[in-house]
């Protein structure tokens, strides 16, 4: 039988993971007797813990929310997860980056040395934040093994997509980075010579590390901009290679909500003004003409003739498109 204390620490687990909790499946799940389970209860109650006890011939058990905050437990895998979580609130744009850097510095505080150790080598950018939560998901191993690549300046061997007889890539990885809600690695391309960009959810990192390196500064000097000029088509002017105006026949409320990186200007109750990118111009008007409205190009020349281009292919597909049958 467990220790009393390692005991409780287990309890304490098993209530922070789900609502409710059968008695009997308490006792079974530590190895113990329901009436120990209720002694240990007794015990959290004691350290401040509110823990509701239900009605029945099984009885169970709910940690509930209360006044005060008594000490809490996170296994590994909530002390990364707290630690992305905070960091990327220190940048959310919301008045809460203070607070969140303050929050992390104390949850750091009184973290084990394990645990601590690996939240500071966790860094990483928020270039552009999702909309929607992102698919697919990346391995918090993988997103550690990488950010300890990039803290110790080791070089990194992985395997990279589906392509399974590929050899290895061989980087410097430089920084981790979140662009609309899936996660980069920027790093140095030893075989290719040039800055690139992976994709966190594809990569397989392979061990051991290699060398230690010197860190490079990329391009511009900073990450941020980098990627965003990288995922833009750009060449490091960090803006997008066409950029069109418009006006649209709709609320400029309706349009911002589905406008990402976008400027709108309200010119009426109906009607706005949409400054818009893309990496092509016939890219720029079908991106535009999603918003199902009486469109104005105000410029330039690209953008229009864009639009006479995607005019004449839309109507031949209309015109080749099979008969609806009655």
């Amino acid at each position: 039988m467990q220790k009393t204390s390692a005991r409780l620490l287990a309890l304490l687990s098993l209530l922070q993971a789900r609502r409710d909790w059968p008695g009997p499946l308490l006792a079974e799940r530590l190895e113990v007797s329901p009436r120990t389970v209720r002694r240990d209860v007794d015990r959290l109650r004691e350290l401040g813990y509110p823990i509701l006890a239900g009605k029945g011939p099984d009885g169970g058990y709910r940690l509930d929310a209360g006044s005060d905050l008594p000490p809490l437990l996170f296994d590994d895998e909530q002390a990364v997860a707290l630690a992305v979580a905070l960091q990327i609130a220190t940048t959310c744009g919301a008045d809460i980056e203070e607070a969140a850097a303050r929050a992390l510095t104390t949850v750091r505080q009184v973290m084990p040395a394990r645990l601590r150790h690996r939240i500071d080598t966790l860094r990483f950018t928020v270039v552009e934040r999702p909309a929607t939560r992102p698919d697919p998901q990346v391995d918090s191993g993988v997103l550690m093994a990488l950010s300890a690549a990039v803290h110790a300046c080791e070089v990194l061997r992985f395997d990279y997509g589906p392509a399974a007889d590929a050899p290895p890539r061989r980087v410097q990885p430089h920084h981790l980075v979140t662009w609309g809600g899936r996660w980069y690695l920027v790093a140095w391309d030893l075989e290719r010579e040039d800055w690139r960009t992976f994709r966190a959810d594809r990569i397989a990192p392979r061990t051991p590390t290699g060398p230690r390196f010197t860190p490079r500064e990329p391009p511009g000097g900073e990450v941020a901009a980098f990627v965003a000029a990288r995922f833009r088509g750009a060449d490091g002017s960090g803006d997008w290679p066409c950029r069109g105006e418009v006006i649209l026949d709709l609320p400029a409320a309706d349009v911002s909500r589905h406008t990402r990186d976008g400027v709108v200007e309200e010119l009426g109750p109906d009607r706005c003004r949409l400054v818009l990118g893309s990496w092509s111009w016939p890219g720029l008007a079908a991106s535009i003409g999603r918003f199902d409205a009486d469109i104005e190009v105000v410029g330039p020349a690209e953008l229009r003739d864009a639009f006479a281009h995607l005019a004449r292919r839309y109507a031949n597909a209309a015109t080749d498109a099979p008969a609806t049958p009655p």
